[in-house]
């Protein structure tokens, strides 16, 4: 027990630079590995808290786009859909990093983004926004008619009309949906470490230290059941927050017509 608790000690924040320096090398303790996966987790919820809060914002105003009647604002957002909801994200990622790689060499500013702490993030953010939005735009074409003919008959208009009749219904309608694909963001970020952006002074995700324990120990059948605990654990978190915030959305109505979520796996996204 006080061998373990030192092992939490030491690599409990090691993914962040905090801690022992020195991985593991002979003796592995499950423990160790635990500890460490656990630790990696932390790049997991980084990536896909911000990646979600910030892709959520630029998701409303894509879909918005591709609603609006102007082509110049319609086929910019049809396209920004179309490329980040049509290409695996693997590739996103490599061909993002070698981009940012290049940029770097002619514009220093890009610098921070060769780095998976800002580029992996820029490249789940925008992913996210394009999936996202497709979610929205369709909530807001199922959006009833009789919503918006009552806010007419009120003379509500413009902005005042969107935000008090058309964006809490939209997100109504698409909140089941939307608690899918944050799901699956936060499952994506275990690509980051390994499609291509390095991982600094062995600074990795839950993957990354997943991956470290099964090539040491020529047995995967320890660390990758770990890495699937942890991040079943996170999923429960995230429709539990999800699920109380669906039901603030659908407060008003009865509860037998409120929509209620339901976890629908993708076989490929």
């Amino acid at each position: 027990m006080e061998d373990c608790l030192q092992t939490i000690t030491d690599y409990g924040l090691r993914s962040i630079g905090i801690g022992e320096r020195l991985l593991p090398r002979n003796d592995f303790t499950l423990c160790q590995q635990f500890t460490l996966i656990g630790s990696g987790m932390i790049w997991n919820i980084y990536f896909g808290t911000l990646a979600l809060i910030a892709g959520f914002f630029l998701a409303v105003a894509v879909a918005l786009g591709k609603a609006s009647a102007n082509p110049l604002i319609r086929k910019p957002a049809e396209w920004f859909i179309f490329v980040f909801r049509g290409s695996p994200l693997f590739i996103q990622f490599f061909f993002a990093y070698f981009l940012f790689l290049s940029l770097k060499g002619s514009y220093p500013i890009f610098s921070p983004l060769t780095s998976a702490t800002f580029g992996a993030l820029t490249v789940l953010f925008l992913n996210t926004a394009g999936y996202s939005a497709e979610i929205f735009y369709g909530a807001l074409q199922s959006i009833p008619k009789g919503d918006t003919e009552a806010a007419d008959a009120y003379g509500l208009t413009g902005w005042s009309k969107f935000r008090r009749v058309v964006y809490p219904t939209m997100l109504r309608l698409a909140w089941p949906a939307y608690t899918n694909e944050a799901i699956f963001l936060f499952h994506s970020t275990t690509l980051v470490f390994f499609a291509g952006f390095p991982a600094f002074q062995q600074k990795g995700d839950a993957l990354y230290y997943a991956r470290y324990f099964a090539d040491k120990t020529f047995n995967p059948f320890v660390p990758y059941p770990i890495l699937a605990g942890y991040f079943i654990l996170l999923t429960l978190v995230i429709i539990a927050i999800f699920g109380w915030m669906n039901g603030r959305l659908n407060r008003h109505l009865p509860s037998a017509t409120r929509a209620r979520l339901r976890f629908r796996p993708q076989l490929i996204r």
